[in-house]
């Protein structure tokens, strides 16, 4: 069972999370019905994605076995046959599709713009696989992409209105953790060579700009979202305070990076360094309290 997991990244789900960001920073958490429809947003995010990683390992089987890491993956190492793969690759897809006519007629609602959406995220990575994964720059705008599309489809789901900040930001979040993942395979590519394509219109030097510029521009983007009409009034004025976890948090994880010179993925860096969680429960507490318990 654990080789199958490992095929279907179930780890990397996490990302998926964001499809419950409107849900959360609307106060309607508690809302049964609409909680139900974020968990739906999450499976069928999360089948697509398995999907397209089966895609990527199948087409990156021969590259796979010459990486000192990505070759255990379960394809490249033989653990699981390319006809299986095929097969939980169909599974997947059919599953998905039969979710989503389950949704139209249970929720009795229009699912067809969170169709497109998903269709949309699976048609991006499918270029991501097979073409754009190697074009630099465009191959990072991609995964940023995919966090905004996540966070639309939990938007769509359940009817809450996201706004322009609220999109900016994950945007540019998810700019830094592609930037990040970047910088720690050019480090890692100055020992054991190139494994990606894509690195060639990279160096450590543009990767370091270019992930200065994208935190400088999170943090503004958060400032700006703390700072709209709407969030003032729906939550409260204090809200702005919560600024000083991010700013914590991006510094923290700039000095992991560029101080220590880290090279895991920037998820990796977050699950495994106790200062940025702990700041990220601070910072999840106090929205609790701001959405929650403002009374």
């Amino acid at each position: 069972m654990k080789k199958y997991l490992k095929l279907l990244r179930v780890e990397q789900w996490v990302k998926n999370l964001f499809v419950f960001v409107p849900l959360f920073f609307s106060g309607n958490i508690k809302n049964i019905d609409l909680l139900s429809k974020s968990i739906f947003a999450f499976v069928v995010f999360s089948l697509a994605a398995g999907v397209v990683y089966i895609l990527n390992d199948y087409n990156d089987i021969e590259a796979d076995q010459k990486h000192p890491e990505k070759r255990k993956r379960p394809l490249a190492s033989g653990a699981i046959s390319k006809k299986s793969a095929i097969g939980i690759l169909v599974g997947l897809i059919v599953t998905d599709i039969l979710l989503v006519f389950f949704a139209y007629n249970f929720y009795h609602i229009q699912v067809w713009k969170f169709a497109i959406i998903v269709a949309s995220y699976f048609v991006m990575n499918l270029a991501y696989t097979f073409k754009l994964k190697h074009v630099p720059i465009i191959d990072i705008f991609i995964i940023a992409i995919g966090f905004v599309l996540r966070v639309q489809a939990g938007g769509y789901i359940t009817g809450i209105f996201i706004s322009q900040w609220a999109t900016l930001l994950t945007f540019v979040l998810a700019l830094v953790l592609a930037i990040g993942k970047r910088r720690g395979e050019l480090i890692n590519a100055q020992v054991s060579g190139k494994t990606r394509k894509a690195l060639d219109g990279y160096n450590v030097q543009f990767a370091d700009i270019t992930l200065s510029i994208s935190v400088t521009l999170a943090i503004v983007c958060y400032l700006m979202f703390t700072l709209s009409p709407e969030i003032q009034v729906k939550l409260h004025s204090g809200v702005f305070y919560t600024v000083i976890f991010v700013v914590f948090a991006f510094l923290r994880y700039l000095q992991q990076t560029l101080v220590y010179n880290r090279t895991e993925s920037p998820t990796k860096i977050v699950y495994r360094d106790r200062y940025i969680q702990v700041t990220l429960i601070l910072w999840v507490a106090a929205f609790l309290i701001l959405i929650y318990f403002k009374k």
